[in-house]
C-alpha cells in the first residue's frame, strides 16, 4: 500500500510530466528549422532512435541517408551529428563564435565534470582555461620543457614491454599516466599499483559512462524546461527512474577525489618549497581568490584526466594497426633508421623535424598529446619488430573492433613484441635516465 508521502512525490512528478507533454502537444513547430533527420513519434520524438552502443555508427548511416548534417529530437532536446571532417570544421572552427559551444550532459554535471574544460560552455571561464592552456602547453616551445619527462617514460615503457609484452595495454596505461602526472602535478608515479592512476582510471571511465547519449533520464529533459528539472533534481533516489541519483552520489566521490587530491599534493609541495616545475605550479605563482583556485584545480584536472585516456587509446591503436599491417611498419622503420643513423641512437623529440611526413602532422593545440603519442611510436618501432601471434602454428589476426564510450579503445588483442636486433636489444636495456 502506498504512503501518503508516495502518493505526493507519484502525483507531482506525474503532474509535472504531464503538464510538460500537454505543452509539447500544443506547441507549433516548425520542422523546416532544422537539418533532415529520422522521423520521430509523436511526444517521444527519437527516444527509441538514441544509440547507446557506439553510437557513430548510428551516426554514420544517418550521414549517408541524411547527409553531412542530421537532426533528432528526443522529449523535446534538439541534437544535431555532424558527419563529416570538413562540416566540423567549417561550424566549430571557422564559425566558432556561432558554434563553439558545448553540450549539456546533466550526469555528467551532477557527478562533478561539469567545471572541466571539455564540459564548460562558451563564457569567461573557457576563455580563461584556453588562455593558460595555450600558455603552459599551447605552443611548441611551451611544451619543449616536457620533452626529457616524456622521452624518459617512454624509454621506461619499452623495458616493461620487454620483460612483459603481454601486458601491452597495462604498460601504456601506466606510462601515459606517469607522463601525464608528471607533467600536470609534478608527481612521479609508482612501479606498481599508483593510487594517482588507479584514481584516473576509475574518474575516466565515469566520465564516459556519463557522457554516454540518452543513458540517463535526467538527460533526456530539455534544458529548456527549468521547472521539470528542478522537479527531477528534487526527487528522491528510490523513486522509480531516479536510480541516476544514487549512482551519481556514488560517482561524485571519486570524480572528486581526482580532482583535488593532486591539486592538494601541489600545494603541499609547494609549501613545503620541494614542488618541480609541473603545469599546476605554474597555476599556482602568485595571489588568487578562491574561486581562481577553484578553476585552477579543474584546468589541472582535465589536463590529467584527459591526457592519458586519449593517449592510451592512441598508442593501443598503433600497436594493432603495425600488427595488421607490416608494409606499413617496415616502411616507418626504414625512415626512423635513415634518420637515427641505424640505430646508433633512439629517436629524440628533436629529430622529429627531419621526418618526410611532418608536413601532415600539424595540429595547433595539441602538441602535448601528439609528442607523447609521437615519442613513443617512434622509439617503439626504432626497437621492436610487432607481428601478429602464432599458436600451435596457427597465425592469429586481431579482430578489428573497438568499445564504446566518448573515447574509444580498440577491444584487446594479441600481438608479438620482440627486439629488432642485438643492438636494439642494448638500447632497450641502457638507462632510462639518460
Amino acid at each position: 500500500m502506498l504512503t501518503l508521502t508516495n502518493l505526493t512525490w507519484l502525483d507531482i512528478c506525474l503532474a509535472g510530466v504531464g503538464t510538460y507533454l500537454v505543452k509539447q502537444v500544443f506547441t507549433k513547430k516548425n520542422p523546416a528549422l532544422y537539418a533532415p533527420g529520422p522521423p520521430g513519434w509523436p511526444v517521444i520524438g527519437n527516444v527509441s532512435d538514441m544509440p547507446h552502443i557506439k553510437p557513430w555508427l548510428t551516426f554514420a548511416e544517418w550521414g549517408k541517408k541524411y547527409g553531412d548534417i542530421s537532426h533528432i529530437k528526443a522529449l523535446g532536446q534538439h541534437i544535431i551529428v555532424l558527419n563529416s571532417s570538413r562540416t566540423a570544421m567549417e561550424m566549430l572552427d571557422k564559425k566558432s563564435s556561432m558554434y563553439s559551444d558545448r553540450p549539456v550532459f546533466p550526469m555528467a554535471d551532477i557527478v562533478g565534470w561539469k567545471d572541466t574544460l571539455v564540459l564548460l560552455p562558451y563564457g569567461d571561464h573557457l576563455r580563461w582555461n584556453r588562455k593558460n592552456f595555450h600558455r603552459l602547453v599551447g605552443t611548441p616551445t611551451a611544451v619543449k620543457v616536457y620533452h626529457p619527462i616524456e622521452q624518459i617514460e617512454t624509454h621506461r615503457f619499452l623495458k616493461r614491454v620487454l620483460a612483459e609484452p603481454g601486458e601491452l595495454m597495462g604498460h601504456i596505461r601506466h606510462t601515459a599516466g606517469a607522463v601525464i602526472l608528471c607533467i600536470s602535478y609534478g608527481y612521479e608515479v609508482q612501479e606498481k599499483n599508483d593510487p594517482f592512476v588507479d584514481l584516473a582510471d576509475r574518474a575516466l571511465v565515469i566520465f564516459s559512462k556519463s557522457t554516454a547519449p540518452g543513458a540517463w533520464m535526467v538527460d533526456i529533459i530539455p534544458s529548456s524546461s527549468h521547472d521539470l528539472t528542478i522537479l527531477v533534481a528534487k526527487v528522491p533516489e528510490w523513486f522509480p527512474g531516479a536510480g541516476f541519483k544514487r549512482v551519481a552520489r556514488e560517482w561524485s566521490l571519486i570524480v572528486e577525489e581526482m580532482i583535488s587530491a593532486p591539486f592538494q599534493f601541489v600545494k603541499d609541495q609547494i609549501a613545503a618549497g620541494i614542488a618541480p616545475k609541473s603545469f599546476t605550479s605554474s597555476l599556482l605563482e602568485g595571489t588568487f581568490s578562491a574561486e581562481e583556485q577553484h578553476m585552477f584545480k579543474c584546468t589541472a584536472a582535465s589536463l590529467y584526466g584527459a591526457g592519458s585516456d586519449t593517449t592510451v587509446s592512441s598508442i593501443y591503436a598503433f600497436f594493432l594497426a603495425m600488427t595488421l599491417f607490416p608494409d606499413v611498419q617496415k616502411k616507418a622503420q626504414a625512415e626512423i633508421d635513415a634518420v637515427v643513423r641505424t640505430l646508433h641512437r633512439e629517436p629524440r623529440l628533436t629529430s622529429r623535424r627531419q621526418f618526410s611526413d611532418i608536413a601532415f602532422l600539424g595540429c595547433p593545440g595539441l602538441h602535448l598529446a601528439d609528442a607523447s603519442v609521437w615519442i613513443s611510436t617512434a622509439m617503439s618501432l626504432a626497437v621492436f619488430n610487432i607481428s601478429k601471434v602464432v599458436e600451435n602454428g596457427v597465425e592469429i589476426t586481431p579482430e578489428l573492433d573497438s568499445t564504446s564510450g566518448l573515447i574509444s579503445h580498440p577491444k584487446p588483442y594479441k600481438c608479438s613484441i620482440k627486439p629488432r636486433s642485438a643492438k636494439a636489444l642494448a638500447l632497450i636495456k641502457q638507462d632510462a635516465n639518460y
